[in-house]
């Protein structure tokens, strides 16, 4: 996977870049802390703009969540329940998850949407919920945008500021990516495990 990440930003460019993030917010186990700093370096190279890469990444990450947004939107809370209750576990969510991810964005709509996007796996799941709740599209976009570019600056800025030291940093950002990867989806797994656990407790009590 890492391989694959590193051929399609030096093939690719700014599409490249705005098709990895857009896969990301679909698939969390393809970890922006790989792409964007990946990036990063390309841009310290020469090889894109920085602001390009950074925008790239933005909008992919827009249209990804918004694939989550507009259907959870769609479908509606009622509908989708019980979907949640009886298969949500085999994807690490549960009803009680659920329930409590409506009460956050209730609560603190904004500020959950713009936190959310810094922690992997939530800045994907947390566009469910925000669509459950029909928060307003204005929000949800503007919020989304403002924290991942928080992010995605940050990440971009890493593989940036390496570049005097690109030549012997170059040999480790492929096993470091495969480090990456698996860390989130051993987090992935993990929390699966938990919530079987969980909804296997409620079905016996």
């Amino acid at each position: 996977m890492v391989d694959w990440v590193i051929r399609t930003v030096g093939d690719f460019g700014l599409p490249g870049v705005f098709f990895l993030m857009f896969l990301e917010n679909l698939f969390p186990p393809i970890p922006s802390e790989v792409i964007m700093p990946l990036a990063g370096f390309a841009s310290a190279q020469g090889k894109m703009s920085f602001v390009g890469a950074v925008v790239a990444g933005v909008l992919g990450t827009l249209v990804g969540n918004a694939v989550w947004y507009e259907l959870a939107r769609r479908i509606g809370a009622d509908r989708i329940r019980p979907l949640v209750e009886r298969y949500g576990k085999w994807f690490a969510i549960t009803g009680e998850d659920m329930r409590e991810a409506e009460q956050v964005l209730r609560k603190y709509g904004p500020v959950a949407l713009s936190f959310g996007r810094l922690l992997p796996g939530i800045r994907t799941l947390i566009s469910v919920p925000a669509g459950l709740v029909h928060i307003p599209r204005p929000v949800f976009y503007f919020w989304t945008a403002l924290g991942t570019a928080v992010w995605l600056v940050f990440l971009a800025s890493l593989g940036l500021l390496l570049e005097d030291h690109y030549a012997e940093v170059d040999s480790y950002v492929e096993p470091l990516g495969y480090v990456v990867v698996a860390l989130v989806v051993g987090g992935y797994a993990l929390h699966l495990l938990r919530a079987w656990r969980r909804s296997r407790a409620r079905s016996q009590g």
